[in-house]
């Protein structure tokens, strides 16, 4: 287990604001090298043409840091394909992306996806979910990793308000604070210094996370932590402050699912040579009428192999 001073010591000296870096500036860094942002969406049409138009028109029009802009839609049933396509963004369904390994339903479906049709060296995941969403998004998880070659992997934090103008932590959210954090601390601790560990939004070098499996629904982003951590190294990891971030909150309905799949892709992690599903049952009530109902629900946490595994087999 680290010493807390190790922590400390990669938290002071990983630890970025967006504020430092500058579009412009990034682009001789960038070099020959291109950038792909990728946003997975599930019935996002109020948000998502808003963040695609806003990245087209600083990121790829005015400052030519961003090459190309990927909407992958998770079986929505509005029309997120139709805003983000006519915003810019290239826009491709869940299900037609390598398709001989069929379809899930979840976020870390859609974002192991998106590494099959990505062209950039060099990827940023967004939430498609964000309001008021800025370019200082992106600029700010580029910054690291085009600064320092040392990095692959950057992750976001944010304050969190419950609605505009209302006093939020900065810390995680619920999900985070109640059973991410202990669990981090229990079975990984080296990740114990990033404030946000299960952010949606994040930046990485491509090769690194075609190389990892993916975990299925809301366990993915932890799943992607923990093997980044051991594939390269603390040293290799840093975190960006990206300052307000305006989204709707979940349900405690909606949290209880996120638990249960943040818990098994620990477990999943526990043994890299074990299953590759993860199924747990929640027990629940429900009020109806004037009577307490116990409700059962099973969850399944399944594990995608690396991408790497699957394009390979293909040529």
């Amino acid at each position: 287990m680290p010493e807390t001073s190790d922590v400390r010591g990669w938290f002071d000296t990983h630890t970025h604001r967006a504020q430092q870096f500058d579009a412009a500036a990034l682009v001789p860094l960038k070099g020959d090298r291109r950038i792909s942002v990728l946003i997975p969406a599930r019935d996002e049409e109020a948000t998502v043409g808003a963040i695609v138009t806003t990245l087209r028109t600083q990121l790829v029009e005015r400052v030519p840091l961003v090459d190309e802009i990927i909407v992958i839609d998770s079986h929505s049933t509005d029309a997120t394909s139709d805003v983000a396509r006519a915003a810019g963004a290239k826009v491709f369904h869940v299900d037609e992306i390598v398709p001989e390994v069929g379809s899930r339903t979840g976020k870390g479906e859609a974002m192991w996806k998106a590494l099959a049709v990505m062209t950039g060296d060099i990827g940023i995941y967004l939430d498609a979910d964000v309001q008021e969403f800025t370019a200082d998004f992106v600029v700010g998880l580029l910054g690291p990793l085009l600064t320092d070659d040392g990095l692959v992997f950057v992750k976001a934090f944010y304050d969190r308000p419950w609605s505009t103008g209302a006093a939020r932590s900065s810390g995680g959210g619920r999900v985070t604070e109640l059973v991410a954090r202990p669990l981090i601390l229990e079975r990984s601790p080296a990740l114990s210094g990033f404030v946000q560990p299960l952010a949606g939004e994040c930046a990485f070098r491509a090769e690194a996370l075609r190389a990892v499996p993916f975990v299925s629904d809301y366990g993915v982003d932890i799943g992607l932590m923990i093997d980044v951590l051991r594939d390269h190294g603390l040293s290799a990891m840093a975190q960006v402050d990206l300052g307000l971030r305006l989204h709707r909150h979940q349900d405690l309905a909606a949290l209880s699912a996120m638990t249960q799949h943040v818990r098994a892709a620990f477990d999943l992690r526990a043994d890299p040579g074990g299953p590759d599903e993860v199924e747990s049952t929640a027990t629940l009530f429900r009020r109806e009428g004037e009577t307490m109902q116990l409700v059962e629900r099973t969850t399944t946490t399944v594990q995608r192999p690396p991408m790497d595994q699957v394009l390979s087999h293909r040529r």
